[in-house]
């Protein structure tokens, strides 16, 4: 498979505020994504670096058929050293930037270096022709949604956008590179939340990343036989078995059966199941659409899943976008917070000062357990979350994640992996997920391969996390979304056909193992071993 003419990428060197447009080199033909991040952190990033210095790298990568008619495809890769686990991180968004920048034929931006003065922004623009850094201190501070309302009336209509809030500016574990959605508002809602990747925006300056894409067509493939095999992968998934649930309810439809077999945390997993279960439920907010509006739709251009929700308050205005699972559960029964309307707001919160909501979560539980706060307490914790913003100590702890609040507070109740937190799939009835969250190099992460099988014999749990881990980082290098979850013969279908070579099973899936393998190495070089691989 060899480089197309039209791929290229961006340097964007922060200590200079310069930024240069190169050709995309042979070497990394065939990476996209995941892999691409790792393979270049591992190469030009010091695994010593301190995650928030000058020598750490920011990538952006999109997948690799990103910007292209196969379905749900554009999704982005947010890569660099991670400052919540000092290890490598990938972060994986949806929404419409990284279908633009390979519209536009950048199939990856590195920014390096950082300004000398800490208390200047800048911004990076990207349109077909050029990339450039300009001053950005009139938006220094600004909460996302109301940075994104004001870059909407600067830039075009069809602009998208990645951005960081107030806690990435201030270099926060646990802040997320957000990225707009595919609505005509460009909310952004749809955010790279896991590992601190927004603090590493932060520490080189940048505070929002422009893409001009216009009318830019989607990619062209070498064989024409891509664009059947895009429709028939779409009728064939749509009229699949077992798809019905996401478009019609999303991913917040997955609370009842999570409690159902104790993977629904409560009360900082003290037990695994909620007596809340019904009133933060999915259900719920479909019901809401009748009298309020909203309702589900893509996240990004060319989705097919279409789990993403539109929620409104009780006016009928516009409140958040993607009050997913992971949410309701990390921010709702984890914390004992009952009703997903409370929930829906602290989602908004997170989004707009741009937190991780899995961590932050997490965070809020601990803090609550060591007595800080009552469980329960919605209205104590959305106060809590605007302390995030404020910058006051425990607003601060609580950005920083639930392993520096559990530090603070001298509680040891604090469930992670590398010092990252557990998400909402709990490892105790699900055990082979359990070794995806030791093993993976990035700590404990559902996306890096989790397994959904309770009744599973123990002598399946290490091959079953080590297939899923395989798989999805042959999903997450691709641009493809998890929830779309291609095989891997299926995937090696696609690129075939895109770039009009041979390309087989065995060849992608030695790059998804490649890129763990990338990924573990960087880890090893960082000062990591076996005894780490431990919750």
């Amino acid at each position: 498979m060899s480089v197309r003419s039209e791929d290229k990428m961006i340097r964007v060197d922060m200590t200079r505020q310069s930024a240069s447009i190169e050709a995309f080199p042979e070497k990394w033909k065939f990476l996209g994504g995941r892999a691409l991040s790792a393979k270049i952190l591992l190469e030009e990033c010091d695994p010593g670096c301190d995650p928030l210095g000058a020598d750490n790298l920011l990538v952006l990568a999109p997948g690799l058929l990103a910007g292209t008619s196969a379905p749900t495809s554009g999704r982005l890769s947010v890569g660099g050293k991670s400052p919540l686990t000092g290890g490598i991180k990938e972060a994986n968004v949806g929404g419409d930037p990284g279908q633009d920048l390979m519209k536009l034929g950048y199939r990856v931006v590195i920014v390096t270096g950082k300004p000398e003065d800490p208390e200047l922004r800048y911004a990076l623009e990207v349109d077909g022709d050029s990339a450039r850094v300009i001053p950005a201190d009139a938006h220094k501070g600004k909460w996302n949604y109301p940075l994104i309302e004001d870059l909407t009336q600067t830039y075009s209509k069809k602009a998208s956008f990645i951005s960081i809030g107030p806690a990435g500016e201030m270099q926060l574990s646990g802040a997320s590179v957000a990225c707009t959605d595919h609505s005509q508002e460009r909310h952004p809602a749809r955010h790279a939340g896991r590992g601190g990747l927004g603090a590493v925006m932060g520490s080189k300056g940048l505070k929002f990343v422009a893409i001009e894409a216009g009318g830019t067509a989607s990619r062209k493939p070498a064989d024409k036989q891509f664009f059947q095999l895009s429709k028939k992968y779409t009728r064939d998934f749509v009229a699949g078995p077992g798809q019905e649930p996401f478009p019609k309810w999303g991913t917040s439809v997955i609370c009842e059966e999570a409690n159902s077999i104790y993977t629904f945390p409560y009360k900082n997993r003290t037990e695994g199941r909620s007596p809340d279960v019904e009133t933060l439920d999915g259900m719920r907010i479909v019901e809401s659409f009748e009298t309020r509006g909203g309702g589900m739709h893509n996240c990004l251009t060319g989705c097919i899943v279409k789990c993403s929700n539109i929620v409104h308050d009780a006016n009928g205005e516009y409140k958040t976008s993607g009050l997913e699972f992971e949410t309701l559960t990390m921010l709702g029964s984890n914390c004992a917070i009952a009703n997903w309307e409370d929930v829906a707001d602290l989602d908004r919160l997170c989004d707009d000062i741009g937190i991780d909501t899995i961590e932050t979560g997490a965070a809020v539980a601990v803090y609550m357990d060591a007595g800080g706060m009552e469980f329960g307490d919605a209205e104590g914790t959305k106060r809590l979350l605007r302390e995030v913003a404020e910058g006051t100590e425990i607003g601060r702890a609580i950005g920083n994640g639930a392993a520096t609040v559990g530090r603070l507070k001298n509680h040891h109740r604090v469930a992670s992996v590398k010092g990252q937190a557990i998400p909402a799939w709990d490892p105790r009835p699900l055990k082979a997920a359990g070794v995806t969250y030791c093993t993976s190099a990035m700590g404990a992460d559902h996306t890096a391969g989790l397994v959904v099988d309770p009744g599973q014999a123990p002598e399946e749990f290490a091959r079953a996390s080590q297939e899923s881990q395989i798989l999805n980082a042959v999903v997450d290098s691709s641009g493809f979304c998890q929830f779309l979850m291609p095989n891997i013969e299926e995937i090696a279908e696609f690129y075939a056909h895109f770039y009009g070579e041979s390309v087989n099973r065995e060849t992608v899936a030695n790059m998804g193992w490649q890129c763990l393998e990338d990924e573990w190495e960087f880890n090893r070089r960082a000062g990591f071993g076996p005894e780490d691989d431990k919750m």
